[in-house]
């Protein structure tokens, strides 16, 4: 129990809260708590108090996800199991992470406190990973507010940067832990380690903030819509949906514009059947305009039909120039596992009434080279802006676009979360972030992960981006996760380093 509370605890640290102090405490507790146990206590029950600390922790950040089970009375059985499965199988890995922990005879502090972290850092990723991954709420994300911090991410991706927040969150065990004055010089060093990260960010957000603007010859409008989700269970009419997202966008015949729509936001209609609402655009869209938007797209294939959770580009006529299909989907969300067997009991994805969607083969960069406009754009529809490292292999981009229907959240957490992983990817990936939302956070995201404009939860309206500031690809950017990887390779130098100084 004490340990499913400090769990609960740590959720605190997370937005849009973002009580940092309260992982030093917690984390430093869990340690101590560990740490002493190993004296005595089975590898089995080291894996259940690894456990109940990452039940605490998930179900206490993690609970909104049933909201999405009460806008359909198919999935509404399903909110209780999923409230306690969901977090329950989340709690493995941290369980996993406190079994390997024990296997190891080591009894010094500090080489205790870097495995303690190499495991839990490790077994973060795998969750990011297997499954499909979900590698949502890292503790990372705790200094999400601290953005001179996080700058770290550029050099060595989120999942490295979470690693070294776990051993700063359980340095302060040292004090209670140590057994000489060595221990204690390395606890300071590991508390002071924030403050040179500090320092070297600041500088690098001043180096950015001192570079040349640069005005754009076009202008990216996203819009922040709260169109309501019964709009896809109810008989919403199309023709009044996109009335209202055209009357938002307040499109001026002069100016070279690029709008942005939500994921999902028309119902009732697929990509090729858009032409058909062209009438809706006449005379409030020209060449000086085109049109970006997730929309639902159909396909047919020898076997099947396909479906696809579609971002897609129009020219003011609404014909098609280019598209990306979603690849990283949303388990039961957007795709049914063993979708025979749970259709058999009635089941079906959240997202649509027809099948699950099919999975894009390849995150292509979209180039827009229309009337006037070249733009290199990295797609990224809703949930896939969670992943570090899994979006894009070659940087040559000018901008991440990011598109979402956060309404499956409700008035919760859920959506203030969402976003942040948005200012976590603009900063690993050295480029400006545009977003836009429907129930949900729209905002222009600079490199350093400043929010230069928002529209926020609960509001609608635009936002424009017309300049920007140059600034180098990152480390992280070059390299991806395998600074994941050189960061072990540290960790598990120092583990034996430490363990050898008596």
């Amino acid at each position: 129990m004490l340990l499913s509370i400090l769990g609960c605890l740590t959720s605190l640290s997370l937005p849009p809260y973002n009580f940092l102090f309260i992982n030093f405490i917690t984390f430093s507790l869990f340690f101590i708590y560990i740490f002493q146990k190993k004296k005595s206590a089975s590898k089995i029950q080291a894996f259940f108090y690894g456990w109940f600390f990452g039940f605490g922790y998930f179900l206490s950040n993690l609970y909104w996800i049933t909201i999405s089970l009460t806008f359909d009375e198919n999935f509404k059985f399903l909110i209780p199991i999923a409230l306690i499965l969901i977090p329950a199988f989340l709690a493995i890995f941290y369980g996993l992470a406190i079994y390997c922990l024990f296997l190891f005879s080591i009894r010094k502090p500090i080489s205790d406190l870097f495995l303690f972290s190499l495991l839990i850092g490790v077994v973060e990723f795998l969750r990011g990973t297997i499954l499909t991954g979900f590698p949502w709420n890292l503790i990372a994300y705790s200094y999400s507010n601290n953005l001179e911090i996080i700058q770290t991410t550029s050099f060595i991706g989120t999942y490295a940067f979470n690693m070294l927040c776990i051993t700063f969150f359980t340095s302060p065990a040292i004090f209670i832990l140590r057994k000489n004055r060595k221990e204690i010089a390395v606890c300071i060093f590991l508390l002071l380690s924030p403050i040179i990260l500090y320092a070297v960010g600041s500088s690098k957000i001043k180096t950015f903030q001192s570079s040349e603007l640069i005005q754009n010859d076009y202008v990216i409008r996203a819009i922040g819509s709260n169109i309501d989700l019964d709009r896809f269970y109810g008989n919403t009419d199309t023709v009044s949906v996109i009335d209202e997202l055209i009357k938002l966008s307040e499109p001026n015949l002069d100016n070279q514009t690029l709008f942005i729509w939500p994921e999902g936001i028309i119902p009732n209609i697929t990509q090729s059947e858009l032409k058909d609402y062209d009438f809706l655009f006449k005379n409030k869209f020209n060449k000086n305009h085109l049109l970006g938007i997730g929309i639902n797209s159909y396909q047919a294939d020898v076997d099947r039909d396909l479906f696809f959770n579609s971002f897609s580009f129009y020219d003011y006529e609404m014909n098609l120039i280019n598209a990306y299909n979603k690849v990283n989907l949303v388990p039961f969300g957007e795709f049914l596992p063993i979708e025979k067997i749970l259709r058999g009991i009635g089941l079906k994805s959240l997202t649509n009434n027809y099948q699950s969607f099919s999975s894009g083969k390849k995150r292509e960069i979209i180039d827009i080279t229309k009337n006037n406009f070249d733009i290199k754009i990295l797609p990224l529809i809703c949930y896939e802006i969670i992943y570090s490292g899994k979006i894009f292999y070659n940087p040559e981009f000018d901008y991440i676009i990011n598109i979402s229907e956060d309404g499956w959240f409700g008035n919760s957490i859920g959506p203030h979360q969402h976003f942040v992983h948005s200012v976590f990817r603009a900063v690993e990936s050295g480029k400006y972030l545009i977003r836009s939302a429907n129930n949900g956070i729209a905002a222009v995201i600079n490199p350093t992960g400043f929010i230069e404009k928002k529209i926020s939860f609960g509001d609608s309206g635009y936002i424009d981006f017309s300049e920007k500031r140059i600034v180098n690809i990152t480390l992280f950017s070059q390299h991806g996760n395998k600074m994941f990887l050189i960061t072990i390779l540290l960790y598990i130098f120092l583990i034996f380093s430490f363990n050898r100084i008596s």
